[in-house]
């Protein structure tokens, strides 16, 4: 029998075994470890290894993202300055990532879900940043800003 009874006639049903608690995230957590070690060992300094991004290949502008993968694998080698330098809206988003999954884990591991309740706000301040960060870059001034 799966369920044990907490009161006469009403079963209460077992918690799911931790692995399956926690598969779902360990199998997020390997598909983003396999991304960043591929980018940790292929250097995306070097051309060919990567597409070039197609609004700066069109455009010659830079879109917040790029830099991102230069970001990633100098973070991974230790260099926080030089991953900074090349997308510091991108390491940020690293530490966040890995904080919510921590949280995620914790929250799956005791067998209660990860609930998420951002209101508009927040996202509209995110959103007006990456914003912000794209056009100043892309200024004659923002040179520094630049991958």
């Amino acid at each position: 029998m799966n369920a044990r009874a907490d009161a006469p006639g009403r079963p209460v049903p077992r918690p799911a075994p931790l692995w399956r608690r926690v598969a779902v995230p360990a199998g997020l957590f390997a598909a983003v470890g396999g991304a960043f070690a591929y980018v940790g060992v292929v250097d995306p300094g070097e051309p060919g290894h990567y597409p070039v991004c197609p609004l700066y290949r069109l455009t010659g502008l830079y879109c917040p993202g790029c830099g991102g993968l230069r970001s990633a694998h100098a973070f991974l080698h230790g260099d926080l300055l030089a991953a900074l330098r090349d997308n510091a809206p991108a390491v940020a988003a690293y530490v966040g990532f890995a904080v919510l999954w921590t949280v995620w884990v914790v929250r799956a591991a005791h067998g209660r879900p990860l609930r998420i309740d951002l209101g508009p706000a927040p996202l509209w301040a995110a959103g007006a940043l990456l914003l912000v960060f794209t056009v100043v870059r892309n200024l004659p001034f923002g040179g520094w800003l630049h991958p």
